[in-house]
């Protein structure tokens, strides 16, 4: 319970934007400005400020994106398992696989600022911009032809990817942020969570859905269970502690990200599914998280 109330401020946030896009009559547009805003210039700016001012440990650093790989590779090949029954077409399924690897980059930094501040979101925004192009590669690559030039230009001028480059670029060349424009980049940072936390609940929705409920139901297991468990094991083996081992689980127990929503619209793939599951796992996770919190005795 105690972990429960640790993340209810979070998933408040998550249910209070729910309630904002159905009942308290913001244009589409609104929400659409909104979550251009975070993804564009909030969330950047977040990120870079943590890395900017975090203490790296490569030691550290290279077996956590190893850890991270691990949990993405994993999460493709047990979403592969469920498609002899789930009863989709190609692209179908193919719309719904990503949401077994995908991960939500705005929970994830806001659970990981609750439980571990300042030095969580460093960690879990490095290893986050860090997995952002293997995920886009995996789910385009299924999506559409493989060496789509569309591909590399996406990852080129992907704003969490830049701002997780330049952050650790100015960290390890030993710069410091002067006073007002940490102070600037501070208030961006504030809002990124909130808003961003806000724009996740606007953006889930449910449909009719084809296919077998069993397939989708696999999914979210992976997603929600399988994948944490697997980091929980694969951890301690690299070498993994502290604030180190709890992000790496809590990475891999993160809802599919609603990115996948997006992609799969723009590509001519399953919508209407993906936002299912997207919806299931988000939801699902405020019981799971807080299930891997507690055995991590966050």
């Amino acid at each position: 319970m105690s972990t429960l109330v640790l993340l209810l401020p979070d998933f408040a946030l998550i249910l209070l934007g729910v309630g904002l896009r159905r009942y308290a009559g913001f244009s589409e547009a609104f929400w659409s400005g909104l979550e251009k805003l975070v993804y564009f210039v909030l969330f950047p700016a977040l990120l870079f400020q943590a890395l900017a001012r975090a203490t790296l440990d490569p030691a550290t650093a290279l077996p956590l994106l190893g850890c991270g790989l691990a949990v993405m590779l994993a999460g493709l090949l047990l979403g592969w398992v469920a498609k002899p029954f789930m009863g989709l077409t190609p692209i179908a399924f193919a719309s719904r696989l990503q949401c077994a690897y995908r991960f939500n980059t705005y929970i994830g930094i806001a659970v990981a600022g609750t439980v571990h501040g300042p030095a969580g979101i460093a960690v879990m925004g490095a290893l986050c911009g860090a997995m952002v192009p293997f995920a886009n590669v995996a789910a385009v690559s299924a999506l559409a032809r493989h060496g789509d030039s569309r591909l590399i230009l996406e990852l080129a001028r992907n704003p969490l990817i830049l701002a997780t480059l330049a952050g650790l670029a100015f960290n390890l060349g030993g710069y410091v942020l002067p006073q007002p424009v940490g102070h600037f980049l501070g208030r961006l940072a504030e809002a990124s969570i909130s808003l961003g936390l806000l724009a996740v609940g606007a953006a889930l929705h449910w449909g009719r859905t084809e296919g077998h409920a069993l397939g989708s139901a696999w999914i979210v297991a992976v997603r929600l269970l399988i994948l944490p468990a697997l980091a929980w094991w694969l951890a301690p083996l690299l070498g993994l502690t502290g604030v180190a081992r709890d992000i790496a689980v809590l990475f891999a127990a993160l809802p599919s990200a609603s990115s996948a929503y997006i992609l799969a619209v723009r590509m001519g793939g399953d919508g209407v599914g993906v936002a299912w599951l997207v919806s299931a796992t988000t939801l699902g996770s405020m019981l799971t998280l807080s299930l891997w919190l507690y055995l991590l005795r966050l």
